[in-house]
């Protein structure tokens, strides 16, 4: 046996290890339930996927029709996030007349691109069942979720005739802190989310992973990048970004919404000399809000009186 070939068993020896080691690390938290504001109902469908139903008397949508279903946000957070910074995204939307399909990530996914190739299957499937066909889909996926959001896009992508009426209920993506650039950021990311005071170590044995399982990482990262820059979903995009976040090559990430633009693409920013990685509606309140409320109501999905 090589040395590559021993470094390989290792890996696959240790990676359910670690799987089990950091989702109870990421996931020992209170349920949805109990951060859900009043007039909130929490529907646990699967152990990372709830659905929050808004029922808050005198929203926007508060009264709707089956002529105009209730428009509903898929909400990917960020790895590690908290219930109280969902709920915080959460309750901006509740107020403007959103459901909320909380779709949440797993570290394991990211290592082994192949399962989040099948969880982003698992969500598409979810989203053309009888409960959700109808909603119009409004998408804000932050740092590791835009990854799994990736994920299907990649499935949409292989065959966009059958998705086509899913598509079609999208009208419009958010993306917050998305991680962006080579390797090196996706190692930082890693490093700084799971175990940031051995930020380089993780960096170093992340860079080392996806060196030798190259072609179940590195060649499926390539190609859900590769689909992502030619987003089958041609409706508005908003980005926010910052130019000092570690894990996001902001230049990289200019020259795609450059190239989305090119393609007759309406793409709006926020940028930010500094702030947080999935930080920015803490560091930056009001420019945050303002930017949001007037990028989702320029796609018509809620009543113009909703207030954020």
């Amino acid at each position: 046996m090589s040395f590559i070939q021993k470094i390989r068993y290792f890996f696959k020896r240790q990676i359910s290890r670690v799987h089990m080691a950091l989702r109870g690390f990421l996931w020992r938290r209170p349920a949805c339930d109990g951060v859900t504001m009043e007039g909130v109902t929490a529907h646990k469908i699967s152990k990372h996927i709830t659905f929050l139903a808004n029922d808050v008397a005198g929203t926007p949508t508060a009264s709707v029709s089956p002529a105009h279903p209730k428009p509903m946000l898929l909400l990917l957070p960020w790895l590690g996030s908290r219930p109280q910074a969902i709920a915080k995204y959460c309750e901006i939307y509740f107020r403007m007349g959103f459901d909320v399909l909380l779709v949440e990530s797993e570290v394991s996914q990211f290592l082994w691109p192949r399962w989040a190739l099948e969880y982003g299957g698992r969500v598409l499937e979810l989203l053309e069942s009888e409960r959700f066909s109808q909603r119009p889909l409004l998408v804000h996926a932050f740092s590791i979720g835009a990854y799994t959001f990736a994920q299907m896009l990649v499935h949409v992508a292989k065959d966009t005739q059958r998705y086509q009426g899913l598509t079609n209920r999208i009208k419009g993506h958010i993306y917050d802190s998305l991680v962006m650039g080579s390797l090196e950021h996706m190692a930082n990311g890693l490093g700084e989310t799971i175990f940031p005071r051995m930020e380089g170590l993780v960096k170093s044995a992340s860079l080392l992973y996806f060196r030798v399982f190259k072609h179940q990482t590195v060649d499926y990262f390539n190609s859900s990048i590769s689909v992502f820059w030619n987003t089958p979903l041609m409706v508005p995009a908003l980005f926010f970004y910052s130019e000092n976040d570690a894990m996001c090559d902001y230049k990289s990430l200019e020259k795609m919404v450059e190239f989305w633009r090119s393609r007759g693409q309406t793409v709006e920013i926020k940028k930010w000399k500094e702030s947080v990685h999935a930080g920015h509606l803490r560091a930056h309140s009001q420019d945050y809000l303002s930017t949001l409320e007037y990028f989702v109501k320029s796609l018509n999905m809620v009543p113009l009186k909703a207030k954020m």
